[in-house]
């Protein structure tokens, strides 16, 4: 069957081959051309800006709360015996304190794990010859504040005086400043891929648009809407932009657990401790069909003011 037959059984309003007739005025496809490998490259790099977003907001989330309520005590003195006195007045000052849930004083096996990959300790040095201070974990029943840190320095300035009162929190400031400037960039990207889809439909749109130009004023001599002639173009670039999605989707899937065993391998608590949990998975999974949608109303709307001007 040729266009315009088509056209024609369509506008004289037989519904069961409406679809059919529509379908046939653009003779294109499913995958022919380049939008949805377009879309599925879009697609692909929102679901990967967006796991990433959500992985680095777990991962603020999670580090906050390990270190909420906790602060460090360092005793730093040149002398092995002072400092290990204080280090034990310290610790039996902190466990009266009101509102300390529990204190502990770091192991010197702890303390030497921890220099040995700046300063090369191991079992032959002798530890007490490098300034490394007592440490003691201290762990609050509520929020590590100014005035929280304030009541432990004061309680801590007569049984150690060379005592360092700090909150755990504050030494990962700059890490979550950072984390905090990562979503942002995450969410520009998310932005900058919506706009560069629509731009994209949009392009495809008017080009459609411009090769049917003979058949859609020939719809309209025969009574077609401009509606009717929308609905053909948001129908194909729907079956498009579904396509492009899935394939986009399972793109972006496959970087993720790509992303996700190579940080895994990085051994560090931050990085595996925490990841995706089941609502960032319907997060991700809404990315094509919300693309679906962009993508339709795009082609519908730029296709009904493209007919405004051209008719």
């Amino acid at each position: 069957m040729s266009v315009f037959p088509a056209i024609v059984s369509g506008l004289r309003g037989d519904w069961r081959d409406r679809a059919s007739a529509e379908s046939r005025l653009l003779p294109q496809g499913k995958l022919s051309g380049p939008m949805p490998w377009v879309i599925a490259i879009m697609i692909g790099l929102t679901v990967l800006a967006t796991a990433s977003g959500l992985a680095l907001r777990n991962t603020a989330r999670a580090a906050s709360a390990d270190l909420a309520g906790g602060a460090t005590v360092q005793i730093v003195h040149g002398a092995p015996r002072e400092r290990d006195r204080q280090a034990q007045a310290a610790l039996a000052s902190l466990k009266q304190a009101p509102g300390v849930i529990s204190a502990r004083l770091v192991p010197q096996a702890e303390l030497d794990a921890l220099v040995e990959p700046w300063l090369g300790t191991n079992a032959g040095d002798d530890i007490d010859a490098l300034p490394v201070p007592a440490l003691i974990d201290v762990r609050l029943s509520g929020h590590t504040g100014k005035a929280e840190l304030a009541a432990l320095r004061a309680r801590l300035k007569t049984p150690a005086p060379a005592a360092r009162v700090d909150a755990q929190a504050s030494w990962l400031a700059p890490v979550f400043e950072a984390i905090g400037a990562l979503q942002w960039l995450a969410g520009g990207l998310i932005a900058l891929l919506a706009f560069a889809t629509v731009a994209a439909v949009l392009l495809a749109s008017r080009n459609a648009l411009g090769n049917h130009r003979t058949t859609i004023e020939i719809v309209h001599m025969l009574g077609g809407t401009d509606a009717q002639i929308a609905r053909i173009f948001q129908r194909s670039m729907a079956i498009d932009a579904a396509a492009g999605g899935i394939g986009g989707l399972l793109l972006g899937t496959l970087a993720i657990f790509l992303m996700g065993n190579q940080f895994a391998a990085l051994g560090s608590g931050m990085m595996t401790s925490t990841g995706l949990v089941w609502t960032d998975w319907l997060v991700i999974c809404a990315i094509p069909l919300a693309g679906v949608l962009l993508a339709v109303l795009t082609a519908r709307y730029s296709v009904l003011s493209a007919l405004r001007r051209m008719l």
